[in-house]
């Protein structure tokens, strides 16, 4: 009788990639900081702000988040997915931070805002920055099946839903056309629900 083959997922984390919590993203951005790696800085902190997916993140040129020689307090951004414009907004660190390295990097404004550092290849790959993403969370002791490229894209969105329970203004912020996808990339029911289980006493 033929062995039966084991699961493809067996022993793997599989779905949706968690988003950061605010204590991450500060352990993150410390560890940046203290690195002095001034374009790992401003990928982060950009990733974090724009809630854009990886291939619509490493394609950015600096026009795109310019406004004359200044970092625009906010961009407008072609979706590559859904061919739809999205808009985000830069805070004031994440504008220093691209600032910074715009100017050590010496880019012009036509010039890819993550160049590859691989010859004959325009910008950062996904690949490239899935794992760059993967080293920022382990260095921090979190578990990088745990966490991907998604979970930079969810984190902000994450943190507003919170605070805010506006699920319209995330599906605006995310870019997307219905409000049931927004609904399950947060996973909010049954986060909310498993918060209001915790609240209510038996």
């Amino acid at each position: 009788m033929p062995s039966r083959r084991a699961p493809w997922n067996k022993g793997k984390l599989v779905g949706q990639k968690a988003p950061l919590r605010l204590s991450d993203i500060w352990s993150i951005r410390v560890r940046l900081q203290l690195s002095g790696s001034p374009r790992d800085l401003a990928l982060f902190n950009l990733a974090i702000d724009s809630k854009l997916r990886g291939c619509d993140l490493v394609s950015l040129r600096l026009r795109d988040v310019c406004h004359g020689s200044a970092i625009a307090k906010r961009a407008n951004v072609l979706q590559r997915k859904t061919s739809r414009p999205v808009q985000f907004e830069l805070t004031d660190m994440t504008r220093a931070s691209i600032a910074e390295w715009a100017r050590q990097a010496q880019l012009t404004s036509g010039c890819h805002l993550f160049p590859s550092r691989s010859r004959g290849a325009g910008h950062l790959s996904t690949r490239q920055y899935a794992r760059i993403v993967a080293g920022w969370v382990t260095a921090i002791g979190l578990d990088r099946h745990a966490y991907g490229t998604h979970s930079m894209r969810r984190t902000k969105a994450s943190l507003i839903y919170r605070r805010t329970k506006n699920l319209r203004a995330v599906q605006i912020l995310l870019g997307h056309t219905k409000l049931e996808s927004t609904v399950r990339y947060l996973g909010i029911e049954v986060e909310d629900a498993l918060e209001m289980a915790e609240q209510t006493e038996a």
